[in-house]
């Protein structure tokens, strides 16, 4: 592995613990409807997606992107999941203000989101 792909890893997994402390911080703080993204965190870092997404927050929104520097530019593409309740969540995949796809699903391991996903994960990484 080269140095450059090591240091992309090496922020990519920083973010992803970043944003755990963040959850685990806003659950401890009763926002229990997080319960099941925060979860949805620790089932995609088993399966190493960590060293593929950058992932952080705006509230308690989870955000993806394959972006090396935290914060995004207009023209990056990113997939939001919103929290609206307990087992409801809004999805959206955007470049900049551009919405590609929107959906409400009731569960995060819903094949709309885990396509998105992929999609996003087909994106190079800038």
């Amino acid at each position: 592995m080269d140095s450059r792909t090591k240091e992309i890893i090496f922020r990519f997994e920083k973010s992803w613990n970043d944003t755990e402390k963040i959850f685990d911080m806003l659950l401890e703080n009763g926002f229990e409807r997080l319960k099941p993204v925060r979860e949805f965190i620790t089932e995609l870092k088993k399966k190493e997606e960590n060293h593929n997404f950058r992932i952080g927050t705006s509230m308690y929104r989870l955000i993806f992107s394959r972006s090396i520097e935290h914060g995004l530019r207009d023209d990056q593409k990113l997939l939001i999941i919103d929290t609206l309740d307990k087992n409801d969540y809004e999805v959206i995949l955007r470049d900049g203000f551009k919405k590609y796809r929107k959906y409400r699903v009731n569960d995060l391991n819903d094949p709309k989101l885990t396509k998105l996903l992929e999609t996003l994960k087909g994106t190079l990484i800038d």
